[in-house]
């Protein structure tokens, strides 16, 4: 089996290739766009297994939450691509592909969802297996909903961004990989699964997961979340 992956719901981008459970890689950090990587990558990953596009028997997005330029970058590649393939396609959790990607057992896996919030979930990971533990949310850090289970680690760049507040929530916390990000390694290895049972969709059906259904807030909003007029 031969899949294709994208992550773009945050700064940090990747494109991975699978074959036959082996994997490979293209990523980079980039604060703004990004766009212009991903069809280049996968041309390189491809190259670089020996492959043609024609090859890929399906592709895996990360769907969110996350940035919302991000989530749709995302989608509309593997969209596109898999319309022009006639080739399924599987959406992913980001905050799962961040568990994942992570290294660690039970996990809260915390995104900077920006406008003084953070998207936050909790998982355990048993080997590329990850159970929810605790449903996405988008909440301000000083109230985000806590994971029940003791100790812990808390990944992803919500910490970076709101490490106190965050840790006041949860002092018991085993440590932070705050520099962990979602990968398009991770969604992979989540997806690959549901390839393999045949349950991925049409293309048509891929839905970025936003979590936050606004986008914009009032000023009235933004004081009472502690942000500036």
């Amino acid at each position: 089996m031969r899949l294709l992956a994208f992550e773009t719901a945050t700064r940090h981008l990747s494109v991975a290739l699978w074959q036959d459970a082996e994997l490979i890689e293209r990523a980079e950090e980039v604060p703004n766009g990004g766009s212009e990587r991903l069809l280049p990558w996968v041309h390189e990953l491809l190259a670089e297994a020996g492959l043609a596009l024609a090859q890929i028997d399906g592709i895996a997005f990360g769907a969110g939450p996350g940035g919302f330029t991000g989530l749709r970058l995302a989608c509309g590649v593997a969209q596109g691509l898999a319309y022009g393939l006639d080739l399924p396609v599987m959406p992913v959790s980001t905050l799962e592909a961040l568990a994942l990607a992570s290294g660690e057992h039970e996990v809260w896996a915390c995104l900077d969802a920006r406008m003084n919030e953070v998207y936050g979930a909790a998982y355990r990971v048993e080997g590329d297996g990850v159970s929810q533990l605790m449903a996405p949310v988008c909440m301000p850090p000083g109230t985000v909903s806590v994971p029940t289970f003791a100790g812990g680690w808390g990944v992803g760049d919500g910490f970076a961004a709101y490490g106190p507040l965050l840790q006041a929530r949860k002092p018991d916390l085993e440590g932070l990989r705050a520099d962990a990000f979602p990968t398009a390694a991770a969604v992979l290895r989540l997806a690959a699964p549901a390839f393999l049972r045949g349950t991925a969709l049409q293309a048509a059906l891929a839905q970025p997961i936003y979590v936050r259904d606004k986008v914009a807030l009032t000023t009235a909003e933004r004081i009472a979340r502690g942000g500036a007029k």
